[in-house]
């Protein structure tokens, strides 16, 4: 009886289902072949870098798509982004912001008389980002060893009278700014030996001085976007500062938070990471960076917590004493902890340690600077030192830093 209303009530649907299934499964076919068929992988000539805490693949500029608009599917390919577990595995990226980066580096025609024009590319890790907004001082220190490694510099014209140094002018179009970079190079390339350590980085290297020059207003024009040295966000205290790039400074104290706070306990907080943000944010606006909190990029500004210093254990395990620190920095860079601190937020901490009554002025006033070749942050890979020189009417005429690079790899890079 029941076989029978289904062999009569129901075959009509059966057979239309049937139907319907075929055409669905002859459609996943046809997609499935022509994913499946066979084609040549891409690859372009490409480098692979550190600079400071950060590594970053490398490319010339001329063997790149004229457009930009090409540019964000092949870097993202070759990063490995998007990555939805986090990981980059398919890609050179590393998983976290420091890592998924890239450099592109040319002849410059600017008229500063630089030798190179150098733009910086932040990538997302679990997104498709491709954020040309800001300027990564880490991987400036990288810049001129690649531009003389790939040989986009004329050694004999960039070399200094009296020593194996050579001084490259970098023109970043990101900001608009200039940096020389100084360091050894040897039978024509450059230089990676040294006796020189940087906190974060293992072991010794050749010392690369990066002279930024005149890094004020990078993106807004001036030092104090608002022209005020403290604006209230959120009831929250915060500096807006623009030398290098954007940047927001915070007092960890006014967040209730421990300034010491270490990378993964900012992860594991279960709202330090959106209250920066949501600052951050409102910060853009009063910067002039974006109409809209929502609208604001995920580079700039960039946002960091100040405190005053104490004796703290870094990522190492060591432990490293007040008295060897001016003052306490934990960074926010594209929405994740950085495990030391970005360059330009340094070079932007140490100006606004100049300014009177901003968030770091306040914490760095009441004594002598621990190093009189700059202001010395603490981070959580350990120390760093900025040195600033400011004309006699207090504008910042230069930021200077000492960091180390390395070539890793050159040849290609294959992306998908």
């Amino acid at each position: 009886m029941f076989s029978g209303i289904v062999n009569q009530g129901l075959r009509p649907i059966f057979k239309n289902a049937s139907k319907e299934l075929l055409k669905s499964r002859t459609q996943d076919c046809a997609r499935f072949s022509d994913v499946t068929r066979p084609q040549k992988i891409n690859k372009l000539p490409a480098a692979y870098y550190r600079g400071g805490t950060s590594r970053a693949i490398m490319f010339k500029q001329e063997d790149l798509p004229p457009g930009r608009k090409e540019w964000g599917r092949i870097f993202l390919g070759s990063i490995g982004s998007p990555d939805s577990n986090g990981r980059q595995l398919d890609g050179m990226g590393g998983g976290i912001s420091s890592l998924s980066k890239v450099c592109v580096v040319g002849k410059s025609e600017h008229p500063s008389g630089a030798d190179v024009d150098y733009t910086f590319v932040a990538l997302g890790v679990k997104n498709e980002e491709v954020d040309f907004s800001s300027n990564c001082g880490n991987m400036t220190s990288a810049i001129g060893p690649f531009a003389i490694d790939s040989g986009l510099v004329d050694i004999e014209k960039a070399k200094r009278a009296g020593d194996h140094n050579v001084t490259v002018k970098i023109h970043n179009t990101n900001t608009g700014k200039i940096i020389d970079a100084t360091f050894p190079v040897i039978d024509g390339e450059t230089s990676y030996y040294g006796d020189f350590a940087i906190d974060g980085v293992e072991g010794n290297s050749a010392r690369i001085e990066l002279a930024f020059l005149d890094p004020s207003g990078s993106k807004t024009g001036q030092l104090l976007p608002t022209g005020n040295a403290i604006d209230v966000i959120e009831g929250t205290r915060a500096s807006l500062v623009d030398c290098g790039n954007p940047c927001c400074f915070v007092s960890a104290s006014d967040l209730d938070i421990d300034g010491t706070i270490l990378p993964d306990q900012i992860e594991a907080h279960p709202d330090l990471l959106a209250r920066l943000d949501k600052i951050r944010r409102q910060a853009s606006v009063l910067m002039g960076l974006s109409k809209i909190p929502e609208e604001a990029t995920g580079s700039v500004p960039k946002i960091a917590m100040v405190s005053t210093p104490v004796t703290q254990k870094v990522l190492s395990g060591e432990k490293m004493e007040a008295e060897s620190i001016d003052v306490v920095v934990r960074a926010i860079s594209v929405g994740q902890p950085h495990r030391a601190v970005p360059i330009t937020v340094a070079m932007a901490i140490a100006a606004a340690s100049k300014i009177e009554g901003s968030t770091v002025n306040i914490l760095t006033t009441s004594r002598e600077n621990v190093d009189p070749k700059g202001l010395t942050l603490g981070h959580p890979s350990g120390r760093i030192v900025v040195g600033s020189t400011f004309d006699e009417s207090g504008s910042l005429t230069a930021a200077k830093v000492y960091r180390t690079a390395r070539r890793l790899m050159d040849g290609y890079v294959y992306w998908r």
